[in-house]
């Protein structure tokens, strides 16, 4: 057991190595360094400077944002020559490079400085998901509040027509669902029984200081998503009871004198949870996503409003960190679906490499 804790933490601590690697490489080596320094300087400030005064700009904004470094462990010398291209030659940078500067920041939680603003991007995101999260939670509770009566209530028969309206209801995309919503609920020329946008006059409210007054701009939001997620996890448990409720345990157990909602809960629910709990894995994740797409639509403040404007600005230190913390929820609910598949049936405690 214990080796398999360690096996799944190293492996996780691998990948989440390997994608934020990967994601930090690609956005740097496609960066366009003098889109960066003039963002990061200000076109207005160096408009009017000499020559001199803007190299010198240039070079101390190079030098803080660590663009003066090389960008990984290996570098190539400058090619002054056509031969120097065909035949790099390659040297060896140590630990002064962008890529270990990074990683050592990340560790500090210091994902660097955004280039728009010269504001710490772990301070940007922390503002950006004290609005984030909470209406990924609440999503969350109530998909899992709502599914799983509702799945128990599709095993039984004659339920097909339900089932069809879930199935089309779950190929609508969000943004779609969360349109609809808008047209229909906070429209006056329909029904403005909810607010259409925003959070009002003060944006800089959080949920966790004022819920009561922060509540009713997210109920759209929140219907969107409930909407759109609760058909696959309702669905998927509605088809393992009805699987579980043939088998010959649960014959059994009704011949022994349990009633149907007995055996439902003590025997046929408790196993029929196995492959539900394996959505968990896209749960969190696809909360947080669309938690960013319902962001834009209600322009709401929060994690998707600051990546959109990172991505128009090539803001790449937000975007990079908004993918790396994208990268650690999907490994958290990795671990989470683990270790409740492991509550779950405890056959798996025991199960070793």
């Amino acid at each position: 057991m214990v080796r398999r804790i360690f096996y799944q933490a190293g492996q996780a601590l691998l990948i989440i190595w390997a994608t934020i690697t990967l994601l930090f490489l690609l956005t740097r080596s496609l960066a366009n360094e003098q889109i960066i320094l003039a963002r990061f300087i200000g076109d207005e400030s160096t408009a009017s400077s000499s020559l001199g005064q803007r190299q010198q700009a240039q070079q101390q904004a190079r030098h803080r944002l660590g663009l003066d470094l090389p960008l990984f462990y290996l570098a190539r010398t400058a090619a002054d020559s056509s031969e120097a291209w065909l035949a790099p030659r390659w040297y060896w940078t140590g630990t002064q490079n962008q890529y270990h500067q990074w990683v050592r920041g990340l560790g500090r939680g210091d994902a660097g400085l955004s280039y728009r603003n010269q504001e710490a991007v772990s301070s940007l995101l922390a503002n950006a998901l004290q609005h984030t999260l909470p209406l990924a939670l609440l999503a969350g509770v109530l998909l899992i509040t709502l599914s799983v009566p509702l799945g128990i209530w599709l095993a039984a028969p004659g339920r097909n027509v339900a089932l069809v309206v879930l199935f089309a209801l779950d190929t609508l995309p969000l943004f779609v669902v969360a349109l609809l919503l808008l047209l229909l609920l906070a429209n006056p020329d329909m029904a403005a029984l909810f607010p259409a946008y925003g959070l009002g006059a003060d944006e800089t409210t959080s949920f966790w200081s004022a819920p009561a007054s922060y509540i009713s701009y997210l109920i759209l939001p929140l219907a969107s998503l409930v909407l759109t997620g609760i058909a696959e996890p309702a669905i998927q448990l509605a088809t393992a009871l009805r699987i579980e409720l043939q088998k010959e345990y649960v014959l059994a157990a009704r011949a022994k004198g349990l009633s149907a909602a007995q055996t439902l809960r003590r025997h046929a629910l408790r196993n029929a949870w196995l492959p539900t709990i394996t959505l968990l894995t896209d749960l969190l994740p696809n909360l947080l996503a669309g938690s960013l797409v319902v962001e834009l639509i209600f322009a709401l403040p929060g994690l998707g409003r600051l990546l959109a404007e990172a991505a128009a600005a090539h803001d790449h230190p937000v975007l990079l960190g908004g993918a790396v913390l994208i990268v650690l929820v999907r490994q958290l609910s990795l671990w989470l679906a683990e270790g409740l598949y492991r509550l779950a049936d405890p056959r798996l405690r025991t199960h070793s490499l």
